[in-house]
C-alpha cells in the first residue's frame, strides 16, 4: 500500500534530513528506536545507483528492507531525466517507499555536475527531471529544495509550483540560498511564500535546533511539518522528543548519562554489523565524538578513540567516560 503523505505529516510532522555521511542504516535505525519518524537517506548520485542496482540485485537490499520501526524515503540526485527515472524504476522494484529528489545540496562536486541546487538555474530541466521521475513509478515523490541560487533569483515558490504540477507530493525548502550554504540565518518566512503557492505538504527545515526554534519556525513559515538535521548529531532521540512536544506540548528531558552510554553502544554495534569492523570502528568515531562532547573530559577522551581500533577498546573508554559523568553529576 502506498504511502500518503499527508496523512503521514499529519500524525508525526517531524523528519530526519538526508545528510551524506550521517543518515544511514545505522543512523536511521537509531532514531526510529524512538520514534516512528520519516527518515531520509543519504544523497544517492542515480547515475551509480543505476549502474549497481543493474549489475548487482543485492545493492541496497540492507538499506532498502530494513525498515522495523518507520517509514524511508530513499534520495536521488541527477541531471538525467532518464537516468534519474531509471534509478526511481530500480529502487521501487527493490521495495522503496518513499523517492526523494535532491535539488537543494550546495556541495560544490554536486552543483558542479549541474545537479542538485545548480536545477534552481534552470527551472525546466528541473521540470523535465520531476516529470520524469513521477512517470517512472508509482511510489510517492517528494522534493528537496533551497530557497533558490542567491539572493537574486530566489525562485523557490516557482519550483515548487512545477513540482506540484507534475505530481510531486510533498515539497521540503531549506531556508537558505545555494551561495549562503549554511552560512547566516535561515529565512523561515519566505518558505511561507511557497506553501501559500501550492496545495501540497511543506516542510521547512535549517537551523532547528530546540523545542522554541521547531515552534517558532513552523509559526514563520506556515509549513505543514519541520525537517530537523545538524541537531540530530549524537541527539538520536531529539526527533521523537520534537514531535511530542509540537503534538503535545509535553518538554521531555535528554535521556540520562546511564542510557546514553547504551545508545551509543548500541549504535557502534549497529555500525560494525553494517560495515564491518574496521570500516565501522572509523565511521563510529564522528558520532562518538557527537555524543561525548559536553561530557568531562571528552577532548582526551577523543584522542585516545581515534586510536582505538576494536569493539571492545571503544567500549572500554566510553564507559569509562560516562560512569566518570555520571560520578560527577552525582557528587
Amino acid at each position: 500500500m502506498s504511502i500518503n503523505l499527508n496523512e503521514l505529516i499529519k500524525i508525526n510532522p517531524v523528519f530526519l534530513a538526508p545528510m551524506s555521511g550521517v543518515t544511514d542504516l545505522p543512523f536511521r535505525s537509531q532514531v526510529q528506536n524512538f520514534g516512528d519518524n520519516l527518515v531520509f537517506s543519504e544523497m544517492n548520485a542515480s547515475s551509480e545507483m543505476v549502474y549497481l542496482l543493474k549489475t548487482n540485485k543485492q545493492v541496497f537490499q540492507n538499506e532498502i528492507f530494513n525498515r522495523k520501526n518507520g517509514p524511508v524515503a530513499f534520495q536521488i540526485a541527477g541531471w538525467d531525466p532518464y537516468i534519474m527515472s531509471t534509478a526511481a524504476s530500480l529502487l521501487e522494484e527493490r521495495g522503496v517507499q518513499i523517492i526523494d529528489i535532491n535539488m537543494g545540496c550546495p556541495a560544490k562536486k554536486v552543483v558542479k555536475r549541474y545537479a542538485g541546487s545548480a536545477l534552481m538555474k534552470d527551472l525546466s530541466l528541473a521540470r523535465d527531471i520531476i516529470e520524469s521521475v513521477v512517470k517512472a513509478t508509482s511510489l510517492p515523490t517528494t522534493l528537496k529544495m533551497r530557497l533558490g541560487w542567491d539572493e537574486d533569483t530566489k525562485n523557490a515558490p516557482e519550483l515548487a509550483k512545477i513540482a506540484e504540477d507534475n505530481g510531486i507530493k510533498m515539497i521540503t525548502v531549506h531556508g537558505r540560498t545555494k551561495q549562503q550554504l549554511y552560512r547566516g540565518i535561515a529565512d523561515w518566512n519566505f518558505i511561507s511564500k511557497v506553501k501559500q503557492n501550492v496545495k501540497i505538504p511543506v516542510v521547512a527545515n535549517g537551523d532547528i535546533t530546540c523545542f522554541d526554534s521547531a515552534k517558532t519556525c513552523l509559526r514563520e513559515s506556515t509549513a505543514d511539518g519541520i525537517m530537523v538535521g545538524r541537531a540530530c548529531y549524537g541527539r538520536p532521540w531529539f526527533l521523537s522528543k520534537l514531535s511530542k512536544f509540537l503534538l503535545k506540548g509535553t518538554r521531555e528531558k535528554d535521556p540520562d548519562l546511564l542510557e546514553q552510554k547504551y545508545i551509543v553502544i548500541s549504535h557502534i554495534d549497529k555500525m560494525l554489523s553494517h560495515y564491518g569492523i574496521e570500516l565501522g570502528c572509523r565511521l563510529s568515531r564522528k558520532h562518538i565524538a557527537w555524543y561525548t562532547k559536553s561530557l568531562p573530559n571528552s577532548c582526551q577522551f577523543r584522542e585516545k578513540i581515534f586510536a582505538k581500533i576494536s569493539f571492545g577498546e571503544m567500549s572500554s573508554e566510553i564507559e569509562r567516560l560516562f560512569d566518570h559523568a555520571t560520578e560527577k553529576l552525582a557528587a
